[in-house]
């Protein structure tokens, strides 16, 4: 059984359509063993509780540097032994040496075609509000790896959404949202439960 965290910074749509594909045979193999966030108001948190998931909120808000929230929030992670930390909507730095330390073992969603509307800057609603300021016709989202740099990992899934007339950024982010990324990443975690995921080089190679 793949054993996996998620963090999360907010109300948890995300976790909950992991939540939801493991319940219904979509994701096979996996154990939700955590849930963490920054934030000790995301609805997630509860969403966790409502389905028996152990939650805790470490915050950078309560430590005295960021340097000890760094130490704190790596030992919450080791305490649940992941096979994977599943990044859904945290809005965290992570820490170096958690990056190296859980290599090709850490995926994150977004709400892009990457490398389109991506990296520093570019989360939530921002995202959708540059594409519709650009005019592109085609939005989607990305399951990555992550790496040391900003939505720069190797890619495991995209799906594209058409952006349509008259869309607003909130529109446009719930149609990515119920067309992406509620179906890529329960995807991503039940490909890379099931051995289905490869990394080479900065590629990955997935058996589907």
């Amino acid at each position: 059984m793949l054993r996996v965290v998620v963090m999360v910074s907010g109300g948890g749509t995300n976790l909950q359509a992991i939540i939801d594909g493991v319940k219904n045979g979509l994701i096979t193999n996996t154990e939700l063993v955590g849930v963490i966030s920054n934030n000790k108001n995301a609805y997630a948190l509860q969403r966790a509780k409502d389905n028996g998931i152990p939650a805790q909120c470490v915050s950078p808000k309560d430590y005295a540097s960021r340097e000890i929230f760094n130490e704190e929030l790596i030992k919450a992670v080791d305490a649940y032994e992941p096979d994977l930390i599943v990044l859904a909507g945290y809005l965290v730095v992570i820490p170096a040496q958690m990056i190296a330390k859980y290599t090709n073992k850490m995926i994150n969603i977004h709400p892009s075609l990457i490398p389109s509307f991506c990296g520093t800057g570019f989360y939530g609603l921002k995202v959708h509000e540059a594409a519709l300021e650009r005019g592109v016709k085609v939005v989607g989202a990305t399951v990555h790896f992550v790496d040391e740099g900003t939505d720069t990992g190797p890619i495991i899934l995209q799906k594209a959404v058409e952006v349509q007339n008259g869309d607003t950024p909130e529109v446009l982010q719930r149609r990515v949202m119920e067309q992406a990324e509620w179906k890529i990443l329960p995807k991503a975690i039940d490909l890379i439960a099931n051995g289905k995921v490869k990394v080479e080089g900065h590629r990955t190679i997935v058996e589907m």
